[in-house]
């Protein structure tokens, strides 16, 4: 298996790397030094896109730097993952942020044409966002057949009532549809039960309860919110691929995602680590560089090898999908799902217990960049989830039943 990036994918991560170092780091430090002064002050959350966010948006799409994700192989596009993984901000300038990605992903491979012209077309210029509202705070949302949400046909329409938490997105400014998963056949095959629709957020009966924090973090201006349907009306032509296919289209979705989310946390890890040796290297304790203390260099080594053991897991996880789909890659994908915020999070640990009480603080990424890690392994999926796919798996090559 060959996991080099072709000439275009080379140059194009070239061209990101170099973008973020010296367009998007500069502008990150200014807003997270704006917002820290803000939250001193007792300001209230500004939920608006910043000038210098759009300004930034707009270079990049001139430089041919946006939607590159719909552009290339999932092994191409993995290094640019990791490199946009470095910044907070990256992501979202280079128009290949989550949800919006996953979203275009869908609209893009089940919308109907008309489905694709109304909501796709303005997610991929970047004039519209989105939200993914899956999980429920009524139920155990690992197993997704417990969604309650009810998604209900009436004539040509089809009517959500239920309510719904951590939809990602949905406080952003500009967010315009939410794709909603609701239960439409409680009497079908448990995995045949649910659809997927699309629910335009100023929709009568849709209303956005709250913002939710993650640990202090509001994430804004996209946020995380718990949002209520109470008789929400749209046409039945707003749900994607026809009723009942919500989970054939979530295997469909996750798996190029899932390698998208464990990229980025490479390249949130390579942060951590080049923040863990500059401050070592730099500060002195008892007559020596901390690095050179209580055991530092044997972590800095552990660090390496885990980044890199982590990397190669995922360019595996990629290549298994380019050259076989999500059924060929189950096991893969799942393993970069436990292997990489695990990995990140060790790394960003070792970070902030270098930098002490700093580390702790707003004035390095560290906390944001903990809270980040410790998140995804429980969003799409928890660790033990994963963990059971995989074990099932691997035990049906040895005559387990699945």
């Amino acid at each position: 298996m060959d996991f080099s990036p072709s000439a275009r994918a080379a140059e194009l991560t070239g061209a990101v790397r170099d973008f973020i170092d010296a367009e998007i780091e500069p502008v990150e430090r200014v807003l997270q030094q704006r917002a820290a002064a803000a939250r001193r002050a007792g300001e209230p959350v500004s939920w608006r896109v910043p000038d210098e966010v759009r300004e930034l948006q707009r270079r990049a799409r001139e430089r041919g730097l946006w939607n590159l994700f719909e552009e290339l192989s999932n092994v191409d596009y993995a290094p640019i993952a990791e490199a946009t993984g470095w910044s907070f901000l990256a992501p979202y300038v280079f128009n290949c942020n989550a949800p919006d990605t996953g979203n275009m992903e869908v609209l893009a491979k089940y919308g109907t044409p008309e489905q694709q012209e109304r909501w796709l077309t303005p997610l991929r210029d970047g004039t519209i966002r989105s939200g993914f509202a899956m999980t429920e705070p009524g139920v155990a949302s690992s197993d997704a057949t417990n969604m309650q949400l009810t998604a209900v046909l009436d004539g040509d329409e089809v009517v959500l009532d239920g309510r719904k938490w951590w939809t990602t997105g949905v406080g952003h400014p500009d967010c315009r549809v939410l794709i909603v998963m609701g239960l439409t056949d409680p009497d079908a095959n448990r995995h045949a039960r649910h659809s997927m629709v699309l629910v335009p957020i100023d929709t009568p009966g849709v209303k956005v309860e709250r913002m939710l924090d993650t640990m202090g973090f509001l994430d804004e201006p996209f946020g995380h919110g718990e949002v209520s349907f109470t008789g929400v009306r749209v046409p039945a032509a707003d749900i994607i691929a026809g009723p009942g296919q919500a989970f054939a289209i979530a295997q469909g979705r996750l798996g190029p995602g899932r390698v998208h989310h464990a990229m980025r946390m490479i390249g949130l890890a390579e942060r951590a680590l080049h923040l863990a040796c500059e401050r070592g290297l730099a500060r002195t304790a008892f007559g020596k560089p901390i690095m050179n203390l209580g055991g530092n260099r044997e972590r800095v080594a552990d660090a390496r090898i885990a980044i890199n053991s982590t990397r190669l897991l995922i360019q595996h996880a990629a290549w298994r999908l380019d050259t076989g789909g999500p059924l060929a890659a189950l096991s893969e994908v799942s393993q970069i799902k436990v292997a990489a915020p695990n990995v990140a999070q060790q790394v960003i640990d070792f970070a902030m217990q270098i930098h002490g009480g700093a580390g702790l603080s707003s004035d390095f990424p560290l906390a944001s960049a903990w809270t980040a890690a410790r998140a995804v392994r429980i969003a799409d999926g928890p660790d033990e989830v994963h963990r059971g796919l995989i074990a099932r798996i691997e035990l049906a090559t040895h005559g387990a039943a699945r």
